[in-house]
């Protein structure tokens, strides 16, 4: 009695390997969706921030459309202190594109919680 070997695959001719790939359809990559409005961008561009900098954003102090998407200034906690009107934030100037990904964030100012801005 004669063992079965394992029937072997060919390997297509390079004729036949461009004949199938014609066949198969392109494959798309999924569209990105455009963020709508001032709040969708921010919720991006908050989580967005927190995972880069490890911390949570106490607030968005402001947001503005630009031409390719939206700019805000995002306030963190870096240094907590006792008592809290001694802890440190930042303002962080952060841009998001139209599909809310984060294009570019940078810490603008520095200051203590008890500060109060003054006119000049």
């Amino acid at each position: 009695m004669a063992s079965a070997e394992p029937r072997r695959s060919r390997r297509p001719s390079p004729e036949e390997g461009e004949a199938a790939a014609r066949a198969k359809p392109a494959r798309k990559t999924p569209a990105r969706r455009r963020i709508s409005g001032a709040a969708a961008a921010m919720r991006s561009a908050v989580e967005q921030v927190s995972e880069l900098l490890g911390r949570v954003p106490e607030s968005v102090s402001s947001v503005r459309p630009i031409e390719d998407g939206w700019e805000a200034q995002v306030e963190v906690l870096e240094l907590e202190r006792i008592p809290d009107t001694t802890s440190i934030l930042a303002s962080y100037k952060v841009t998001v594109d139209a599909e809310g990904e984060l294009i570019s964030y940078e810490r603008t100012r520095r200051y203590s919680r008890g500060m109060i801005d003054r006119p000049t």
